[in-house]
């Protein structure tokens, strides 16, 4: 049996309506991170879609919930352009050499890229210099003294 093409601007019979404001046929804009779809921009970097929402960011949170502010800050993409680097950031040397292996890893892989390291690196995992705990440096919660990594626990620092 043939198939019958639907005229552009017409639904099939039983289709969802296209969303006001946009024509049929076209993609939804979506957060290339959360996919939501009110409130975008392009990323500087990679001119991605991606929530505008860094001015819900409260200071010194830590927070981890803006999808705009997260690319921007935890990615080697949003590295590499803030940086000035030339060319594509996963084959680029001055983004390789600016980070410890494990973070450039984690900056090249992590949820926050739309395009991931495909061969990330392997690495030694960073360990406490006094009492050779794991300590996964994106988490945080260490101290660095004198080119080495002291555990929370070990740290002479109060948290």
């Amino acid at each position: 049996m043939a198939t019958r093409k639907t005229p552009i601007g017409r639904r099939r019979p039983g289709s969802a309506p296209a969303p006001a404001g946009r024509r049929p046929g076209l993609p939804a804009r979506r957060c290339g991170l959360c996919g939501k779809t009110r409130k975008l921009t392009r990323t500087e970097c990679c001119h991605q879609w991606i929530c505008d929402d860094e001015d819900s960011y409260v200071l010194f949170s830590y927070a981890r919930n803006s999808c705009s502010r997260n690319h921007r800050r935890f990615t080697l993409c949003g590295s590499h352009f803030a940086e000035e680097h030339a060319g594509d950031w996963r084959e680029c040397a001055r983004c390789r050499n600016a980070f410890e292996t494990e973070m450039y890893v984690y900056y090249g892989t992590n949820e926050y890229n739309f395009a991931k390291l495909e061969n990330p690196p392997s690495f030694e995992p960073t360990r406490c210099k006094k009492c050779h705990a794991v300590i996964r440096l994106p988490d945080g919660g260490y101290t660095m003294t004198r080119g080495s990594y002291v555990c929370g626990r070990c740290s002479p620092v109060p948290w």
